[in-house]
Order: structure tokens, then sequence, then C-alpha cells
């Protein structure tokens, strides 16, 4: 009972160049693996265990990435603001 690598390769390289025409950020690569990961149907305990730490570390992953961009848009508003004052 072998999953097949190519196929789900395959999957994963389409559903990110479905959204092609636009600038792809990190969000939309998220959404693309846990649409891959939600495709899987696992055979064994093994792979239900395998794919749930894969879906939680996901998860996380999702968690921490909306946290940086959080400081990220903080940090460009003090640099914005920064600045406005050293042209003032």
């Amino acid at each position: 009972m072998s999953i097949d690598l190519s196929s789900l390769t395959r999957k994963f390289i389409y559903n990110i160049q479905e959204g092609k025409g636009e600038d792809l950020g990190v969000r939309e690569y998220l959404q693309a693996l846990g649409e891959t990961l939600n495709s899987f149907s696992p055979r064994t305990l093994t792979e239900q265990r395998r794919l749930a730490v894969a879906k939680q570390q996901l998860k996380e992953v999702k968690r921490h990435t909306r946290k940086l961009q959080e400081r990220v848009a903080i940090l460009e508003e003090q640099v914005s603001v920064l600045e406005e004052n050293k042209e003032s």
C-alpha cells in the first residue's frame, strides 16, 4: 500500500498554478498544501497518523505565518512613520 507521490505532486502543482496570473503568497501555498493533504485517503493506521500530524503541523505553520504577517504590517507602519518624521 504505497502512496502515488507522482500523482500527488501533479495535483499539488496544479493547485498552485490555478492562480498563476496573480502573485501567490504564503497563504495561497498553504491553502493548496491543505487541499492536497485533504485529498489523501489513508489506508493504514500509520498513514492516518502521519496525515493527522501533517495537518496539525500545517495548522501551526498557518498560525505562525499569520503572526509573522501581522508583525510585518506593524513594522512597515513603524518604518513609514519614521520616514515621515525624518522628512519633517
